[in-house]
């Protein structure tokens, strides 16, 4: 029988700010695979894992990030995706975590890349679901510039309101629980740091010089992203999930999680030696 995935607190701080980290764990012997959610979010959307043989034996690590879950984070005005990225080297530090393959959705993909980007010996694989790698990906993110609101809390529940009449898979259901899921004063520092690193910072190429294998996994329902056809050149294996947008975890676990499974066996996962 694999092992069953434990809950943890780990205590920790970043620049200052005292932080109690929700994780999700699972020992193992090969190479771990670690995760990072995506905004409104939480690690259970990973937790599924134990259910799929193909990642038997293998670590498995996902937290819900400050100011999301059950995380407590003690100025939810510090945080933003640098930040996010300073607490993920924190936390891997803390599991003894040296090279993995690495997921992340969303807000957790872009985190994900500049943790890659800064620490690219480490990476044995990066998935990334739906994240950040070019201006048009922020559709969620930028609403914090062109819907000002008087407060964090009023941007926050008129945000909710609209993503749950988009026309997307799985927004209603998704929109339902970010109250349970998202502190409303982290919301501003994340959006403002996703836009400015979308705009600013050149992640399609930070994306495309990592040395390791790469894929890009989206929803049937984003099939338009302008920039697919130039990953496929650059050697970034695609999958696009059916029926399902922004959230295959919601939509399409099944497929999302046979796609991962095939891309990590075709990057070697079972021959990897543990770091």
């Amino acid at each position: 029988m694999q092992p069953l995935l434990e809950q943890r607190t780990v205590s920790t701080s970043v620049e200052g700010v005292e932080l109690d980290i929700a994780t999700m764990y699972r020992a193992g012997d090969l190479t771990p695979i670690v995760f990072l959610h995506g905004f409104g979010s939480t690690k259970e959307d990973y937790a599924d894992i134990v259910h799929y043989s193909a990642f038997d034996g293998h670590p498995v690590l996902a937290y819900d990030a400050p100011g999301c879950g059950k995380t407590l984070c003690s100025d939810l005005s510090r945080v933003s995706i640098p930040f996010l990225v300073e607490t993920a080297g924190a936390i891997l530090d803390r599991f003894g975590i040296d090279r993995f393959h690495l997921v992340g959705h969303s807000m957790g993909g872009l985190t994900a890349l500049m943790l890659a980007h800064a620490n690219p010996e480490r990476m044995l694989s990066f998935t990334d679901i739906e994240g950040n790698v070019a201006p048009e990906d922020c559709f969620l993110s930028r609403q914090v510039i062109d819907y000002p609101a008087d407060s964090d809390q009023a941007f926050f529940d008129a945000f909710i309101e609209r993503i749950w009449h988009s026309p997307y898979f799985s927004c209603p259901l998704y929109a339902a629980s970010l109250r349970h899921k998202v502190r409303a004063q982290a919301v501003r520092g994340i959006f403002t740091s996703m836009v400015e690193l979308s705009d600013h910072a050149d992640l399609m190429t930070k994306f495309l010089s990592l040395p390791c294998l790469r894929m890009f996994m989206y929803g049937e329902q984003n099939a338009s992203l302008s920039y697919l056809g130039h990953l496929r050149d650059n050697g970034v294996a695609l999958a696009e999930i059916k029926h399902a947008g922004h959230f295959p975890m919601y939509s399409n676990p099944v497929e999302m999680w046979g796609r991962l499974a095939q891309f990590l066996a075709d990057a070697g996962m079972n021959a990897d030696m543990p770091g």
